[in-house]
């Protein structure tokens, strides 16, 4: 990450420390879903071990989902509002806008992660996870994070407005909803199980539960790799391509 990555980072950064609502929904929403579905709901589902255990890694994806709103409309405000006329006159590389709001979303997905997990364990959350399998973990929920950024920054630079660009991330932040993150998806209606089964988040909830349970699966593994990578080069790929044609 070069010099002028770190400046736009500290600046987007102060831009989310500067709005509560952005802080709220990046972090302290997902917290707030985990303690309505497992603390509230919990004893309503019946998934055969310990609610708290099924849920966190489903919620772990939540918490990487609800903070793509804010950076979506914050990379259009950027392109609507003037800033980048400004940063043309002057020596900043324009790369480094698009990375400073990837890190940005993903440092901020990282602390969500982090609080997720912290009050998972508060709650008796007890993975059995060897030390491989964190590493695992680690590096999957980074790789996601990586992509959901990209394709998020892409979004955002596509949409017209920073009101369009906000709407434009709600599938991603619904789409958890639809995968086996609550419920497993063998519990699920025809039409919606096989919904739940084929659309990306359930391998990389599977795989997550998998490697934190100490039962990876291989073929849950690769498919979520595969999706991640997948929508990381698209992400970036459009993301680049859009900037240059807007800038």
């Amino acid at each position: 990450m070069n010099a002028h990555s770190i400046v736009m980072l500290r600046r987007n950064f102060k831009h989310i420390a500067r709005n509560p609502m952005s802080v709220f929904n990046a972090i302290l929403m997902p917290v707030v879903v985990m303690l309505m579905f497992v603390y509230m709901l919990g004893d309503a589902f019946s998934v055969g071990v310990d609610y708290v255990d099924y849920a966190t890694p489903g919620l772990v994806l939540l918490a990487v989902c609800y903070g793509l709103g804010s950076v979506a409309t914050s990379v259009n405000a950027d392109m609507t509002k003037g800033i980048i006329n400004r940063f043309k006159v002057m020596d900043v590389s324009r790369g480094a806008v698009l990375t400073g709001h990837v890190i940005a979303s993903v440092l901020t997905n990282l602390l969500a992660i982090a609080a997720i997990l912290g009050v998972a364990f508060l709650l008796g959350f007890s993975p059995s996870a060897s030390f491989l399998g964190w590493l695992g973990v680690g590096g999957l929920v980074l790789l996601l994070a990586v992509a959901a950024g990209w394709f998020t920054v892409a979004l955002g630079l596509f949409a017209k407005t920073p009101e369009t660009a906000g709407m434009a991330a709600v599938p991603l932040v619904m789409l958890p909803f639809f995968s086996s993150a609550i419920v497993p998806a063998e519990k699920m209606g025809p039409g919606l199980r096989q919904f739940a089964e084929y659309q990306p988040c359930t391998p990389i909830i599977e795989t997550i539960r998998g490697l934190l349970n100490g039962t990876p699966s291989a073929g849950y593994a690769i498919a979520a790799v595969g999706w991640c990578t997948g929508l990381a080069v698209v992400g970036y790929l459009w993301a680049c391509a859009t900037f240059k044609k807007r800038a």
